[in-house]
């Protein structure tokens, strides 16, 4: 699972988008308390916070349209400034690679204890959409990634980072979708600098 090359690491600093409700983020802001990691077992990349890159209008429509069983009573957007620090970044090819050989490994370790691996899937009610937002396999993939990692006593992932291609396409035949986003999972909460709420342009000049 060596990564072989010095180029995981993005020197440059990150403005990312949280989605959640206002009362969440103003305590995050204030300092009264802090984001906290997700750990649902269909998360699509694996246990962190998660952000979408330079994206806010995707973190509101988050927000204003959350899972069933999330507490978002007042739609808002927690903005936030970070680093990648060392990044499994599945936009590279040495990602993609360490992703394969995750699933390879898990699917002989099912095999051998004569287990299913869980699945992707879509919810209930949604059962024609290609997108399987439910991803329990990914996420067992990616978490699957990191424990390797720690077993050969290598340097852990800090961050994952994908391009999701979701949605309707935005005309027939198109290669381009109505959703499609990049989104970060970050897993060193000492990659992030700082907290902020987003603020509107001003007309100028």
């Amino acid at each position: 699972m060596a990564y072989q090359y010095i180029y995981s690491s993005d020197p440059g600093l990150i403005v990312g988008f949280h989605g959640c409700d206002q009362g969440v983020r103003d305590n995050i802001i204030s300092g009264q308390s802090t984001l906290r990691p997700s750990k649902n077992k269909w998360d699509w990349l694996g246990e962190g916070m998660y952000f979408w890159q330079n994206n806010y209008e995707r973190a509101l429509h988050y927000a204003q349209n959350p899972p069933a069983k999330s507490a978002i009573e007042t739609p808002a957007v927690l903005g936030a400034i970070f680093n990648l620090g060392h990044c499994l970044d599945l936009t590279d090819k040495q990602g993609i690679d360490l992703v394969k050989l995750s699933h390879e490994s898990l699917s002989k370790s099912a095999g051998q204890e004569k287990k299913e691996l869980p699945r992707n899937a879509n919810p209930k009610g949604s059962k024609d959409s290609k997108d399987k937002i439910i991803r329990r396999l990914d996420c067992a993939v990616i978490n699957n990634i990191h424990s390797l990692m720690e077993k050969g006593n290598e340097a852990p992932f800090e961050s994952v980072r994908a391009v999701f291609f979701e949605g309707a396409e935005l005309y027939e035949g198109a290669g381009f979708l109505d959703k499609t986003h990049v989104q970060i999972c970050i897993r060193n909460p000492n990659l992030i600098k700082a907290f902020f709420v987003p603020r509107k342009t001003v007309k100028w000049p």
